[in-house]
């Protein structure tokens, strides 16, 4: 399929008037909302406000739980080389990213961005590929990855063990049970749970502010659901389905080559196909996408022209790995003023700088 020709280009008159009108929809209940442009199939559910958080039983949350997992969180001690912490990955002034393409350290092939941990706990699954199933399994693998933190219960809690600071710590959020991996893995999930937006201009919006968006912001917002086609995987309130696609950008047969969901799943079906971002506070989590090489306006661009479409060689044509790309995405042909709302709408979703101090961190003997 080529490269569609752009649509014209909107007079200054003809915007005014059709965000106008767009405003008026919008600010409306949205079970009155336009038809979004979506595939037959797609289990699509409306962008809005997100729900309160939930916490699993099986990790209960509490104000000391939550303390002892932000001091955690900010502690490089969990790792033997005393240098990384979860934060070294997540800084709250990043976005809870690390504005790396590449995360340190780089650890063995395929080498990919970190992505933001800001409203992690509406997730089912977790990394780019999927391989944690809950975030205590997520926080356990990021601590004992030799690749990463490269930790072990041994260290971690002898750390804790030999802190009186940290007993104090872990006795008020379980009280009268010994220092255990698995008590500090709860406590550093639960934390993470507690990391929640939704103060960003789309919800004032949503919340009856009529003109927290601007003109453009409204017509990138019906941009974004129908002739940009974002809500095939972009849908929902945390602006994600959660599930797996691929891109065209596996580099499949390179030495970069990276298999995504496959490597978990071993489905010849989930080759290069990767879990689908949270869109909310992408302007303040570039570099963007699992490979870390591009900014918002690229990415954009990148759609608009139906994305990367890997071509067989005589050398695989046969090969049943060959990773396919995914069926929505198509060439959209929209013009420059187009990209420029759909931009726009999409820094209406950003959150304002996130104010989480580093604790104070227990005395060590």
């Amino acid at each position: 399929m080529g490269q569609l020709a752009a649509r014209p280009v909107r007079s200054p008159t003809e915007r005014l008037e059709m965000a106008r009108r767009l405003r008026a929809i919008y600010r409306a209940d949205p079970a009155g909302w336009p038809a979004p442009d979506v595939d037959r199939g797609v289990a699509w559910r409306e962008i809005g406000c997100l729900p309160k958080l939930v916490h699993p039983e099986a990790n209960a949350v509490s104000p000391a739980k939550v303390a002892l997992g932000r001091t955690l969180f900010f502690d490089s001690r969990l790792s033997p080389s005393g240098k990384l912490a979860c934060v070294s990955c997540h800084e709250p002034g990043l976005g809870w990213a690390d504005g790396r393409a590449i995360s340190e350290p780089r650890g063995s092939l395929p080498a990919r961005n970190a992505p933001s941990i800001l409203n992690v706990g509406f997730q089912a699954a977790f990394f780019w590929d999927g391989r944690a199933p809950t975030l205590e399994h997520q926080a356990e693998m990021a601590l004992t990855n030799v690749h990463e933190m490269a930790s072990g219960e041994a260290h971690v809690v002898g750390l804790l063990d030999g802190s009186a600071g940290y007993r104090q710590l872990y006795e008020r959020a379980y009280p009268a049970e010994p220092v255990t991996f698995s008590g500090v893995i709860k406590a550093l999930a639960c934390f993470e749970r507690t990391l929640v937006g939704g103060r960003s201009r789309f919800d004032d919006f949503m919340r009856g502010e009529a003109e927290a968006l601007s003109d453009g912001e409204i017509l990138g917002l019906d941009l974004f659901r129908r002739e940009a086609r974002c809500l095939n995987c972009h849908h929902g309130p945390v602006f994600s389905d959660g599930l797996y696609h691929d891109l065209g950008l596996s580099f499949y047969g390179r030495s970069s080559e990276d298999r995504g969901r496959y490597g978990v799943t071993r489905d010849a079906r989930d080759m290069g196909r990767f879990r689908t971002p949270s869109l909310r506070n992408v302007t303040r989590t570039a570099p963007l996408m699992h490979t870390g090489t591009f900014r918002l306006r690229g990415v954009l661009a990148m759609y608009n022209v139906g994305m990367v479409t890997l071509k067989r060689t005589d050398f695989d044509q046969d090969d049943p790995l060959f990773p396919k790309k995914s069926p929505h995405l198509r060439p959209l042909g929209l013009n420059g003023q187009d990209l420029a709302d759909l931009e726009a709408f999409l820094h209406s979703l950003e959150e304002p700088p996130a104010a989480v101090g580093r604790p104070p961190l227990p005395e060590l003997p």
